[in-house]
């Protein structure tokens, strides 16, 4: 059963959805809400079970992310857009481009992973300790549930193999920090695997859309003007 995705629109000219990462909503892109909405028709989606979106009953999986996003977009009319992911939202991203190339005009990883070896292991290891003390309690609390759901999502997935980005053929741009949560060898094999890719390193960490907007802005402008 579909859901009704919560939106933040502003702007009319060509679609841009922005997917947000794990347990944010889409008030992390402010910056780029404000900056895109002269020249798109900017949308900064809630993922299900993230910010205003319901949960809904179906499985709190990327790829049942990659088909709400078909849903929302079908339900809007939305024929292609250029689309923007950060950390899960890329995961999304690549899982929605490979699907439905048709649907994607142009895309933008930020900070995504193809699994979760790719996530440093200063990272990952207080996320795996912290998913295992919330499923052991999901059945007492609802937050604990919640939480084991979130953490759930960066322990079990994503599950994207190398070889399957060969199918990504829109201009992509992968993005990302020099301090990032990622692995940069792991971010640099992502740009390898899509064909024709960008890589741009900006310096920062993994939240360079929010920290360093500026910086990060002015890369994705440069890269959608090749693109025109």
């Amino acid at each position: 059963m579909n859901i009704a995705l919560h939106y933040t629109e502003k702007g009319n000219k060509e679609p841009f959805i922005l997917l947000h990462g794990n347990s944010e909503d889409n008030a992390y892109f402010k910056h780029q809400i404000e900056y895109f909405s002269d020249r798109y028709r900017v949308i900064a989606l809630d993922t299900r079970g993230h910010g205003q979106s319901p949960r809904g009953t179906q499985p709190f999986t990327i790829q049942q992310f990659s088909c709400d996003l078909y849903d929302f977009m079908t339900s809007r009319n939305i024929s292609n857009a250029v689309i923007l992911g950060f950390s899960d939202g890329a995961n999304i991203a690549m899982k929605f481009a490979m699907s439905h190339p048709d649907r994607v005009k142009a895309l933008i990883l930020n900070g995504g992973n193809l699994n979760p070896q790719g996530v440093k292991r200063t990272t990952q290891i207080p996320i795996e300790i912290g998913y295992r003390i919330a499923k052991r309690f999901a059945g007492q609390s609802s937050y604990a549930q919640k939480s084991a759901e979130m953490l759930g999502l960066m322990v079990n997935e994503p599950n994207i193999e190398r070889a399957e980005l060969s199918k990504i053929t829109v201009p992509t741009l992968v993005i990302c920090g020099t301090n990032d949560i990622i692995k940069e060898a792991h971010t640099k094999e992502i740009a390898e695997s899509i064909p024709h890719a960008e890589l741009s390193i900006i310096k920062g960490n993994h939240f360079i859309a929010n920290k360093r907007y500026l910086a990060f802005n002015q890369a994705i402008e440069r890269f959608l003007q090749t693109i025109q």
